[in-house]
């Protein structure tokens, strides 16, 4: 699967990641509810850093289509409320 980081570029992830990244965008969501902006924020970021960590980042001259579209780090809670989906960001 191709995952888009906005602002960033474009990572190749395994879709057997897909679960250890969904308790991160439950977590996430959670936060949002909440309105917690510092646990948000936190979780965003842990969530960022995972795709990062297990993705294989593509060429940047590389225009593949995303199959998910994360927002960047410097997002605010607001702009992630208007990308979500009802499942989140990582629809489960």
């Amino acid at each position: 699967m191709i995952v888009r980081i906005m602002g960033e570029g474009q990572v190749k992830l395994a879709d057997s990641h897909f679960a250890e990244l969904n308790k991160l965008d439950d977590e996430l969501l959670e936060e949002m509810e909440r309105g917690d902006g510092p646990g948000f924020r936190t979780t965003l970021h842990a969530l960022l850093s995972k795709v990062r960590d297990l993705g294989t980042p593509l060429p940047d001259d590389a225009l593949e289509p995303s199959e998910l579209i994360l927002p960047a780090p410097d997002a605010t809670l607001e702009e992630v409320r208007e990308m979500l989906t009802d499942d989140g960001l990582i629809p489960g």
